[in-house]
């Protein structure tokens, strides 16, 4: 066949692909058999060396088992293939067509592939797939933007993920960097199915996920359809061996999930159905970027909760949450249950402790003096109202469990060669309206404060 006559028809960057049929849904040595202009001058540019028609396609392409299974696919099993992919490694787009040739020379077989690279997606390519894929991912959408519930939609996502792949198990695992480890946000699971992804979730798993870019190589994904893909897999890690041989693993999809090109997670499913390969990656190629966009979302949010609520410097709550509680309190949309407590608690000595030994003493004695609070009411809110003020909202606890508590706190204090507390406290018997019993125990707080000093004249820290 005239190669070049047919290539030199397209004005889009093209070339003849060549791939050997051993049979058994087996294939050899993929090659670019010829290109056309467009395609080499591409690669010159790309490699800075000219394009030899004949090469490997390793010498034109990144290897990838996802881009083999697209040769052998069409070039031996006869289908005209599509992808529209992000090449995230290179931060370009690849629009990607195959059309089998109707052309063989012994047991080597013959497709064109057409391609086009762009350095941003083009959201009209991006809708260009199957109705029943465009109809999976819209619901995936649907679940995931239209929920209250963030664990229950990414359940009910993976599961109808499982459902597309017809998987064994399907999973979403998020990779914690900041605490080196990894946790699944979602699993579905046939009832047979003989393992589970917290089965492999030991301390183990998350080094091991660091290894994976490296395994994609620039790759959208990772899909081990058959027992040459499982081969190939192995000899780039060995250590996949045996997980697959353990674990009884015939199939395997590896999906990363992407935000701003990091790797924040993967959806992985295991033992699918390799007939609907072509569909599953159409479809999880689009749906891993609304995952991964609601991951990444939830996640931010959580921080931004906690930044907002959460004393960065002790940990507990702080009085923005705080000024919350009271609030809903005075709105009537919270209620405290009675009897409860309203206790003041403040640092003696904190000033004089930051003058003479620097303020990381001083910080350490707020953090230890919050441990402390937080200890002995393990079971009420404690904040940091600011400064070396706290509160404590004890509901549910009678007077003398309150005076012991009291006792306790300052047993605990005195054992120590700094903590030293104000405290003053509130009951509810006494005075039920919270605004007033917040007074009332920060009055008593401070005539505390002024029976320590009187008792310790010494401990007057005057600058």
């Amino acid at each position: 066949m005239d190669f070049d006559g047919v290539l030199k028809l397209y004005k889009t960057k093209t070339c003849i692909m060549s791939v050997e049929n051993m049979g058994d849904s087996r294939y050899g040595n993929i090659r670019v058999a010829a290109g056309n202009k467009a395609h080499a001058d591409d690669i010159e540019h790309m490699t800075g060396r000219p394009f030899a028609p004949g090469c490997p396609y390793e010498m034109c392409f990144p290897k990838d088992l996802n881009f083999e299974n697209f040769v052998y696919r069409s070039a031996i099993c006869g289908e005209p293939m599509h992808s529209y992919v992000s090449l995230y490694q290179l931060g370009l787009w690849l629009n990607m067509f195959m059309i089998p040739l109707d052309y063989t020379e012994g047991n080597t077989c013959y497709c064109i592939y057409s391609y086009d690279v762009t350095p941003q997606a083009n959201t009209e390519k991006m809708s260009d797939i199957t109705a029943a894929s465009a109809a999976s991912i819209l619901e995936t959408c649907i679940k995931l933007r239209g929920a209250s519930d963030f664990k229950k939609a990414m359940n009910d996502v993976i599961a109808d993920i499982r459902d597309v792949c017809g998987a064994d198990e399907c999973c979403v695992i998020y990779i914690d960097d900041e605490n080196g480890k990894c946790t699944c946000l979602a699993e579905a699971r046939k009832p047979d199915a003989p393992y589970s992804v917290s089965d492999f979730l030991d301390d183990s798993f998350y080094p091991m996920t660091k290894k994976w870019d490296e395994m994609l190589n620039g790759s959208t994904c990772i899909i081990v359809k058959d027992e040459q893909d499982k081969e190939d897999i192995c000899r780039r890690d060995p250590s996949w061996r045996e997980g697959f041989e353990r674990s009884e693993i015939e199939t395997m999809v590896l999906f990363p999930l992407k935000n701003k090109e990091m790797t924040i997670g993967y959806i992985w499913a295991l033992n699918f159905e390799t007939e609907k390969t072509v569909e599953i990656k159409e479809i999880l190629e689009l749906t891993t970027f609304f995952v991964a966009s609601e991951i990444a979302n939830h996640f931010l949010m959580e921080r931004l909760t906690t930044l907002s609520s959460i004393d960065m410097l002790t940990g507990i709550k702080n009085r923005n949450i705080m000024n919350n509680r009271v609030d809903r309190v005075i709105a009537g949309k919270d209620v405290l249950e009675t009897p409860f407590a309203i206790i003041f608690a403040d640092m003696n000595g904190l000033k004089r402790l930051n003058d003479t030994k620097g303020h990381q003493a001083g910080d350490t004695l707020l953090k230890d003096a919050a441990q402390l609070l937080s200890d002995v009411f393990y079971d009420a809110e404690v904040y940091r109202v600011g400064g070396d003020e706290f509160m404590v909202m004890a509901c549910k606890m009678d007077p003398d469990t309150v005076n012991k508590r009291i006792a306790e706190l300052n047993e605990k204090a005195s054992r120590t060669e700094t903590i030293r507390f104000a405290v003053g406290v509130s009951l509810s018997c006494d005075e039920p309206d919270i605004l007033k019993a917040m007074r009332s125990a920060d009055k008593k707080m401070y005539e505390d404060k002024k029976r320590y000093y009187e008792n310790y004249p010494d401990l007057i820290y005057r600058q």
